[in-house]
């Protein structure tokens, strides 16, 4: 154990041995990565540590990330999103099959574009029995969260409500949050019991817990954000937490995670010290081994700066006008990708585009002629979701949509596939996290995109954020705690198998 001291000259130190001339003040036990956030995450959800790997879209986070997630002892989840409910069956039967009763979970992502497939990809988690489920990018809640949420809620002989299945929600406003922190709405749980996907005793019990039991605060992150910053919106939401809990009378007071430029162990280190329950890390894990993305992609995300990020319209979202943060450097996915919104606010549909800019988009963007991008995303969704057509062939502007929607969609395919003729259009998600990490590996051996694992990256922001927090602890008793000690660098840590 440390000691706290003070010596003769009435000087406050540290050290390891009594000392003759000092009188001790007081002890600090050690201080394990084990115990950074809070205990009853890890034990609910059955983790060593209180740290997640987020779900990137498209498969991203693959089933490789989020098993060597687990075997760091951390909770990772599959990025389902995009992706059609057969692919992501086959990744939990392959994730049940390599990890067993470890701990994962599968994101279910906001949909308004396609409820069918939100719903199907629902009511697939709740047949196959996934633990947890991430849900992101949600605006309201919907009969499909709920579903998944509710599904299997039980009294234990104590009387305690045990739930099959578990919500990690994703919300960068209060707003949201509070739909996460209420029970789940009667008026679905109602319809839910009237179609069969709940009994009315499941329904009863909803009544009585929050829809989810963890709350990720996302600050300024990759992909969907609102580019929060994190230590002006978690205070808010962990206390509308506490407030909504006490009105409500819960037995457990909802846990509030934080995500969003954690990249670093002092990031990391100030979440736990403002109080968050557990960590959750995105863009980093994009650019480990183990990730989607190709390995060109992975090298122009090893080489990004804190400010080589940029927002620009997403491909779910198009024509909602929601943005995603996305990579700049060494892409000109973002400009153009604003160029598309611009010209489907100022025109009705492609038949109106002035002469030069078609050409400018077959040139420069497409890389093929309009009408057979057209004719390629009309086979898309007359495969995936038919009402999408018709729309199209008699609303000019949602044709124009679609075929915008059909650029944003190819260029996150084209960085997970390495296409090299369109390494200008990757869109490649991340925020100021992955710059922030690169420059903290610097010197390191994780600075060679080759020796960036999951579990390396995972075990040593956990490792140096407990070291960063020792160091808050002794100069919190007053110790000259030098600059130094904050400064934990990489090292090679044991992954479990």
């Amino acid at each position: 154990m440390r000691e706290r001291v003070a010596d003769s000259r009435g000087r406050i130190g540290v050290t390891f041995e009594p000392k003759a001339d000092a009188e001790p003040l007081g002890t600090l036990p050690p201080m394990y990565p084990e115990w950074l956030g809070d205990r009853a995450f890890t034990e609910a959800h059955g983790t060593r540590f209180a740290y997640c790997t987020g779900a990137m879209a498209n498969g991203i986070a693959t089933v490789e990330v989020v098993v060597a997630a687990a075997r760091a002892g951390c909770l990772g989840f599959f990025g389902a999103a995009g992706l059609l409910p057969d692919r992501v069956v086959a990744a939990v039967d392959r994730l049940q099959a390599e990890l067993g009763d470890a701990p994962f979970g599968v994101n279910l992502i906001h949909s308004p574009q396609e409820p069918r497939v939100e719903a199907e990809v629902a009511a697939m988690l709740v047949a196959r029995s996934v633990r947890t489920v991430e849900a992101s990018a949600f605006m309201r809640i919907t009969p499909s969260v709920v579903h998944y949420a509710i599904a299997g809620l039980r009294r234990d002989g104590d009387g305690q409500v045990q739930r099959r299945g578990r919500i990690v929600a994703k919300v960068s406003r209060p707003e949201v949050a509070r739909q996460f922190l209420e029970p789940a709405p009667q008026a679905m749980l109602d319809g839910l019991v009237r179609e069969g996907k709940l009994t009315a005793a499941e329904a009863e019990l909803a009544r009585g817990v929050p829809l989810a039991e963890d709350i990720t605060v996302e600050a300024d992150s990759g992909g969907h954000t609102d580019n929060r910053p994190l230590v002006a919106m978690f205070p808010v939401i962990r206390e509308q937490a506490l407030r909504i809990a006490r009105e409500r009378g819960y037995a457990t007071v909802p846990r509030i995670g934080a995500g969003g430029g954690i990249g670093t162990p002092m990031s990391a280190a100030a979440a736990f010290g403002m109080g968050a329950a557990y960590v959750l890390t995105g863009s980093v894990n994009q650019a480990a081994v183990e990730s989607g993305v190709a390995p060109a992609a992975r090298e122009l995300l090893c080489k990004a700066q804190i400010s080589d990020v940029a927002m620009c319209p997403a491909a779910d979202m198009f024509e909602m006008g929601v943005q995603v943060q996305v990579l700049r450097r060494g892409t000109m996915f973002a400009a153009r990708a604003q160029l598309l919104r611009e010209l489907y606010l100022r025109h009705a549909g492609l038949d109106e585009l002035p002469a030069a800019e078609r050409v400018r988009l077959e040139k420069e963007v497409f890389q093929g002629p309009i009408d057979e991008i057209w004719a390629g995303t009309e086979a898309y969704f007359l495969a995936r979701d038919p009402a999408q057509v018709e729309k199209a062939r008699t609303d000019p502007k949602h044709r124009m949509a679609l075929v915008f929607r059909w650029y944003l969609g190819k260029a996150s395919r084209w960085a997970i596939d390495g296409d090299p003729a369109r390494v200008l259009d990757y869109q490649l998600w991340c925020g100021p996290a992955m710059g922030a990490f690169n420059d903290w590996v610097k010197g390191s051996f994780l600075e060679a995109p080759g020796a960036r694992t999951v579990g390396q990256i995972a075990l040593n922001l956990m490792e140096g954020a407990a070291v960063v927090t020792r160091a808050s602890q002794l100069r919190s008793f007053g110790a000259a705690v030098p600059a130094e000690a904050y400064d934990y660098r990489p090292v090679r840590l044991g992954v479990g198998g």
